[in-house]
């Protein structure tokens, strides 16, 4: 697989694990490092290993989930073992821009950070693949 589309299915794999309310796949696709970050909508950051997971727990394990689909990923790579992603995501009532960055830990992309934010912009479907490495 080229680096693009390994990197495009790690951030995929968050969008799966959130869509699907798979804490166990959620806790897979984040570093198990400390020096991890998130930022959900409307939130103060999330500092840290337990923050971060304690989030997730409650969002994915409290009943109701957003259904959540990730569009336009584009992958930016900065290093050959630190890349980011940024994208529009479609949930009930809003567009985000997010925006995930992993970092690549024994051959693994892993999520380091993840931001997303309302935005104003509709989401431009360009094609049935709106994913690309920039």
């Amino acid at each position: 697989m080229t680096d693009a589309v390994v990197i495009l299915s790690a951030n995929q794999a968050f969008y799966d694990a959130f869509s699907t309310a798979s804490f166990d796949l959620m806790k897979n696709v984040w570093s198990s490092s400390e020096e991890i970050v998130c930022i959900h909508p409307g939130w103060a950051p999330l500092y840290g290993q337990e923050a971060v997971m304690q989030s997730w727990s409650n969002i994915l394990m409290g009943g109701h989930p957003p259904k959540i689909t990730c569009h336009n990923a584009i992958a930016h790579f900065l290093k050959f073992d630190l890349c980011f992603v940024t994208c529009f995501e479609s949930l009930q009532g809003g567009t985000m821009a997010a925006t995930n960055i992993f970092l690549n830990e024994e051959n693994s992309w892993k999520m380091i950070h993840h931001h997303a934010a309302p935005t104003a912009q509709h989401i431009p479907h360009t094609s049935n693949d709106n994913s690309r490495l920039q």
